[in-house]
């Protein structure tokens, strides 16, 4: 299995290159086109602003190749931000329009008042629906969150799994060969390795 992940600037990217790596695959990280389309799978991490992420991946001229090889079938995995990105748009500093491969957008967390935001630490991901993401993935299974941001999604089957703090909002995503995670598998431990498994195994 030949992965690659995308380097547009931002992202813990050694954390799910290690990751990638223990469970076997043969792995690079690389902004380079020719080299993602050679990949059979593509994970976009993500860490930071929504508008930066955009910025990057224009500077870099992502955006039209990715488009061609999602387009064409290619599995992708969006985390974090990098799951953000593929949301329509964010109200982060703004309004911004993202890739729109996916019909949902992003807004930031809405909780009560004594709950601090950013969201960060261990939380529960309640599975709401099959999917291959997520096989053997127990409902209730703790995944760890680092974000001031969260997803929703036009149409409620396109989320697999949801997570609650303040509002409930989208923890994980599926539509046809495009997959997204708002928490990092990478830091999840078991679970996260699991769900990483899945991906590699689709």
């Amino acid at each position: 299995m030949k992965v690659a992940i995308v380097d547009y600037g931002l992202g813990n990217l050694t954390s799910v290159l290690g990751a990638i790596s223990y469970l076997g695959a043969t792995v690079e990280i690389t902004s380079d086109a020719d080299k993602l389309d050679q990949a059979e799978r593509l994970i976009l991490p993500g860490v930071g602003a929504f508008a930066d992420g955009m910025e990057k991946l224009r500077q870099r001229a992502l955006i039209e190749p990715l488009a061609k090889m999602v387009g064409s079938g290619k599995p992708i995995l969006g985390i974090c931000l990098g799951a953000q990105l593929l949301c329509r748009s964010s109200d982060e500093f703004g309004h911004h329009t993202g890739l729109g491969w996916i019909d949902g957008d992003v807004s930031r967390i809405r909780t009560d008042n004594n709950m601090r935001v950013p969201h960060v630490g261990w939380n529960e991901l309640q599975t709401k629906s099959a999917s291959p993401l997520l096989n053997d993935v127990a409902d209730g299974s703790l995944l760890y969150f680092c974000h001031s941001h969260a997803i929703q999604v036009d149409n409620p089957d396109v989320a697999v799994g949801l997570c609650t703090y303040g509002d409930v909002f989208v923890a994980a995503f599926q539509k046809d060969n495009i997959y997204g995670l708002q928490p990092h598998p990478e830091k999840s431990q078991r679970v996260g390795l699991k769900i990483l498994e899945n991906f590699l195994n689709l």
